[in-house]
């Protein structure tokens, strides 16, 4: 389900915008027009708070998670927020609530506080050494997010919490949540066969490994553009996909992207030794990383094969499956 279906972008946003306005009047805030920075799974508006600070706006898309699994998102950050986690405070609405329902539907937003930095980079940009310590930034990046799954850990998680989960069935299973990678209609016979095969294989193998795996709740989209840096410091953002997996799948996750780098192995090094300084009990793990880049990778072609009408999906396609190929080699060596 979309917000407007075909409507041309100009129009949407102008109804995004009429949105935002409604659910804003959840929050004691000065009257204001919401500034639209992001439109992709949720419509992001920047705003401004009573005294003047920044915050972001959200309006959730609609039945992509439910009210439960919305709620469950903001209580996880909330906690890992008053664990000196660096991430997005939850603003309460003015009845106290950290979730609102408004509009027919209903829809829901939330409010969290503004997050001060740069993002890491862009996907497909190479990654700019301008000013800037790579090797130190990913030490940091690792470090964050094994404090990151030791507050999880620690986490009581309330009655109804509610989260997808990246276990076997999420990654390999007949209705991933991400969308049947092997069964795009978008994609070749041969691909899809191969695919199929590959999925055979990893299932295999994912199963004579996984009882022995950290797992918990997991950030599960830390991506350059959810990684903020400022002065060396890092925060991540859009808990949106947060959920329960494998810890290996964030690390997995923010070193598929940034495998073309030149330093790659360097910043690879860099990642893991700076995760491993706080929990050193997961380096017995690393040797499982080309499963989950595996994994992680072919997650994007469920994701693009769930969404034909992108204006680029054909090239998505082709290019996941061709990183799936690249991978699978280093899997198999």
């Amino acid at each position: 389900m979309s917000w407007a279906g075909s409507e041309p972008m100009g129009g949407m946003e102008e109804m995004l915008t009429r949105r935002a306005i409604a659910a804003l009047a959840h929050w004691d805030l000065p009257e204001q027009v919401p500034e639209l920075i992001k439109y992709r799974e949720n419509a992001v508006f920047k705003v401004k708070l009573a005294w003047g600070d920044p915050a972001a706006l959200r309006l959730h898309r609609p039945a992509y998670h439910s009210q439960a699994a919305l709620a469950s998102e903001l209580a996880f950050m909330a906690n890992l927020r008053d664990r000196g986690l660096a991430v997005p405070q939850p603003i309460p609405a003015a009845n106290g609530a950290l979730l609102v329902a408004f509009g027919d539907g209903p829809h829901y937003a939330d409010l969290i506080g503004w997050i001060d930095g740069e993002p890491l980079g862009e996907t497909g940009v190479p990654l700019s050494e301008e000013g800037r310590d790579l090797p130190v930034i990913f030490d940091a990046i690792g470090r964050e997010m094994a404090l990151l799954h030791g507050a999880a850990d620690a986490f009581r998680q309330p009655v109804g919490f509610e989260r997808p989960a990246w276990d076997a069935a999420g990654l390999l299973g007949e209705t991933p949540f991400w969308g049947r990678f092997w069964d795009c209609a978008a994609l070749s016979a041969e691909d899809r066969t191969y695919l199929t095969a590959l999925r055979e294989t990893l299932s295999v193998r994912l199963a004579s490994v996984a009882l022995r795996l950290d797992y918990g709740l997991i950030h599960a989209d830390i991506v350059r553009e959810n990684i903020f840096v400022r002065k060396g410091a890092v925060a991540f953002i859009d808990f949106d996909d947060c959920g329960f997996g494998f810890r290996l799948f964030d690390l997995a996750t923010t070193l598929l992207r940034n495998r073309r780098e030149q330093s790659y192995p360097i910043l690879r090094a860099a990642l893991l030794d700076g995760y491993a300084a706080i929990r050193p009990q997961a380096q017995a793990e690393f040797e499982y990383l080309p499963l989950f880049l595996l994994l992680r990778a072919l997650t994007y072609i469920g994701w693009a094969a769930a969404r034909p009408d992108l204006a680029d999906n054909a090239a998505r396609l082709q290019r996941y499956v061709a990183d799936v190929r690249s991978l699978a080699v280093d899997f198999r060596a």
